[in-house]
């Protein structure tokens, strides 16, 4: 009976032995590449860039409204319309402007008329001055009737200025009731194309307190990028800077352009409050955003006013230089954009080595020295004894 537990036992005492042996040997042994996550050295082409959301706008505009009162009678365009300079657009109804010209022009006949008549009563005046004067030195008159003479003579030249200076005033009236007249036709003050019209034939116009708007002429191209860019971000953006943007509508189409002006004041704080988030906030709670104008050209037409523009502002560009994913950067080193690495070796072996960085984007980072094309590096164990 004792043999047979005797082999029994060491049987199972082998069996117990056998897992720690195999864990002691799997630890023993190199990583194995396939087991861990990890990278290439690869060569690629990397941008540094600014990111902003942004509206497109005509660079050049006008809004045409009217100067005049009255019911339009005739829209001559529509939206879309291509429209030349001097080109009429609209016509308003002109019975009052014109009776103001009408009746303005009847008071200076009048005018004329009165001042005829007084240029006579001027002229029997100063004869009858004459007379007085000539029996003055015959002593055959009065002193009296000399000094009535003279102030008739006086008083004829007050009146006849005093119906000159009415006349001059009220041909400045009608030249103003004339130009009153002319504003009731409208005319383009540009070329340019109809980018929105905000009256109907019939609709009444009172341009008494403020000028009613009517449309807009915009030159389509260039266009304006009005992008908003954070307060964290906007010390990176510069005049003359190069850009490129896509929109909703673009399938993918790039559009570049570079930066015109930064404004120098945010918007309102109602306008930041409305803005998207991702942007850093100040004291306040609210949104603080910076407006940066970037043109673009747009001969073939497919930019359109209020489109939605995600921006790119290219910081730096290299083209063909080695890059590796931010994901393989470990600890940052005391030496500015110097990380550690982890270099896995052909046979699985695993080597700490730092690195010096140049550009980045939101995915990758320049290597500027210390890896090799080819090389991979380690992100994270997949599976064994790292985890």
């Amino acid at each position: 009976m004792s043999a047979l537990i005797t082999p029994r036992r060491t049987l199972l005492a082998l069996l117990c032995l056998t897992p720690v042996v195999a864990v002691a040997t799997w630890q023993a042994l190199p990583f194995r590449s396939d087991e861990l996550a990890t990278v290439q050295v690869a060569v690629g082409d990397i941008e540094s860039n600014v990111s902003a959301l942004g509206t497109l706008q005509p660079r050049r505009y006008v809004d045409v409204g009217a100067q005049a009162s009255g019911q339009i009678l005739k829209l001559h365009v529509e939206p879309g319309d291509t429209v030349k300079e001097g080109q009429l657009l609209v016509e308003i109804d002109p019975s009052t402007q014109q009776a103001k010209v009408d009746a303005t022009r009847y008071s200076i006949e009048q005018l004329k008329a009165e001042l005829e008549e007084q240029r006579a009563q001027f002229d029997l005046a100063s004869q009858q001055q004459q007379r007085q004067l000539q029996l003055d030195r015959n002593g055959a008159t009065r002193a009296e009737d000399v000094q009535v003479a003279n102030a008739q003579v006086r008083s004829g030249k007050a009146r006849i200025a005093v119906i000159q200076a009415r006349i001059r005033q009220t041909e400045a009236s009608l030249r103003s009731d004339e130009a009153e007249l002319g504003y009731t036709r409208i005319y383009a003050p540009m070329d340019g194309t109809v980018a929105a019209i905000d009256a109907r034939v019939g609709q009444t116009l009172n341009a008494q307190q403020q000028t009613p708007l009517i449309m807009r002429i915009a030159k389509l191209s260039p266009m304006t990028v009005w992008a908003q860019v954070s307060e964290a971000d906007i010390g990176r953006i510069k005049p003359g800077m190069q850009a490129w943007f896509t929109t909703l509508s673009g399938d993918g189409r790039r559009w570049s352009g570079s930066v015109r002006q930064i404004l120098p004041l945010p918007p309102t704080p109602l306008e930041q409050a409305n803005q998207g988030g991702g942007s850093p906030t100040s004291a306040g709670g609210r949104v603080v955003l910076y407006t940066v104008l970037l043109d673009v050209d747009n001969q073939d037409g497919a930019l359109m006013a209020e489109m939605t523009a995600q921006v790119f502002f290219v910081a730096g560009q290299a083209k063909q230089v080695l890059t590796i994913p931010l994901a393989a950067l470990q600890d940052a080193s005391a030496t500015p954009d110097t990380y550690k690495t982890l270099v896995v070796g052909k046979r699985g072996t695993i080597e700490s080595r730092e690195v010096r960085t140049g550009l980045r984007d939101r995915m990758f980072v320049q290597v500027l020295s210390g890896l090799s094309e080819g090389e991979r590096l380690l992100i994270g164990p997949a599976g064994g004894p790292g985890e």
